[in-house]
């Protein structure tokens, strides 16, 4: 099943009411994490090593379809973690197809083909399937063997029944052009569209030599892109979030654009970034201090290049300007000449560290929530023996 044109028709009417109304900062897909636990531990995930009392909380399905009411984005992603090990993802899908939300289910499909049967086909739902390159490169990647092969089958299961199925592919340093070129016509033969992000350097990532600058994703992706002249490679991008991978647009972040629900709450301000919680999606967009995040603002955006932040930015810009937006679509990315000016770092303010503080903070609201639900148990125990 092809990713439906209604979509993107029904996010540009989404765009478009919200600029007549005149919000200047709106989400246009809802990063939703009903979990962190997962079944792998790739090198470059910022988000495995959480203690286990934190690996093991789940969101529930009612507090899912709550973020998205809350939130209101008309695209909901299910990141994580593995989403598929929650045992209520077929409900939780169930609930969000049925408001109405473009539901992009991102998934390693390792349980893929176990698991289909949770879901139904609908022009709401397609599946993200993780592949960051081809088989050597991504099963080293995800640091197990075989993974590439069972996410493969995975995907053409999932295909064979109807189901729409994308591939998302994280991109470090060191992957050459030339492989990520042969990746994306194996992409077009398999028949799935792809979408690529230059992976954020977490600070808690396992491996922290292999994630990529500015000034490298720039050349990386132009080498990429002028390998693909004449090929028709599906990208699941606005064509202006590509140029601005290749260097050719001078793009900020648009943080509150792919805002984050996870079991601790509203994150602040972004996916990738962890610098606090809010209870509700309101206190996120008012409390936060959108001014002081970005690259140039701030130390730990300073590589940053990843589509949560920027797609957003693009997509605004194309609305903004339609003809710009029509002349890189007419023209292709732009693989030559000088690149748009870099920001400078010069006035970024230092990097705060607040990881372990937030998670010492957590453990102990999950104790002493055990705490509360344990003296419950006794005195209900007691009253039922008196």
């Amino acid at each position: 099943m092809a990713i439906p044109f209604f979509k993107e028709m029904r996010i540009g009417g989404y765009m478009l009411k919200q600029k007549l109304l005149g919000r200047k900062r709106y989400p246009l897909v809802l990063m939703l994490e009903p979990l962190f636990r997962c079944n792998l531990e790739c090198v470059g995930c910022g988000k495995i090593d959480y203690p286990d009392a934190i690996l093991n909380r789940r969101m529930s399905a009612q507090e899912c379809w709550d973020a998205a009411d809350e939130c209101g984005a008309p695209m909901v992603a299910i990141p994580g973690g593995e989403p598929l090990i929650h045992k209520e993802i077929g409900e939780i899908v169930r609930g969000l197809v049925a408001r109405k939300k473009f539901v992009s289910l991102c998934t390693n499909a390792l349980l893929l083909e176990k698991k289909l049967d949770l879901f139904e086909p609908s022009p709401y739902l397609f599946f993200s399937v993780h592949l960051d390159g081809l088989k050597d490169h991504h099963d080293k990647a995800v640091s197990q063997k075989g993974v590439f092969d069972r996410a493969v089958s995975a995907i053409k299961a999932a295909k064979a029944k109807g189901f729409a199925v994308n591939v998302n592919a994280t991109i470090f340093d060191g992957h050459a052009a030339e492989d990520i070129a042969k990746f994306l016509d194996f992409t077009t033969e398999l028949g799935v569209g792809v979408s690529m992000s230059p992976g954020y350097a977490y600070e808690r990532a396992p491996d922290q030599e292999h994630f990529l600058n500015r000034t490298k994703t720039k050349k990386l992706f132009r080498d990429v892109f002028a390998l693909g002249k004449g090929k028709k490679w599906n990208f699941m991008h606005s064509g202006l979030f590509l140029d601005f991978l290749a260097g050719n647009q001078d793009f900020e972040c648009t943080p509150w654009g792919m805002p984050a629900r996870n079991i601790f709450g509203w994150q602040k301000p972004c996916y990738l970034l962890g610098e606090g919680y809010t209870k509700t999606f309101k206190e996120l967009m008012e409390t936060t201090d959108w001014e002081t995040y970005g690259t140039g603002k701030y130390e730990k955006c300073a590589d940053c290049m990843a589509h949560c932040g920027y797609e957003p930015t693009a997509a605004s810009a194309a609305l903004s300007s339609p003809l710009k937006a029509l002349w890189v679509s007419l023209r292709g990315v732009k693989t030559t000449g000088p690149m748009a000016p870099e920001i400078s770092l010069d006035k970024q303010r230092p990097a705060q560290y607040i990881f372990s503080a937030e998670v010492q903070k957590r453990l102990s609201e999950i104790r002493r929530d055990e705490a509360a639900a344990a003296q419950l148990k006794e005195a209900q125990k007691a009253s039922t023996a008196a």
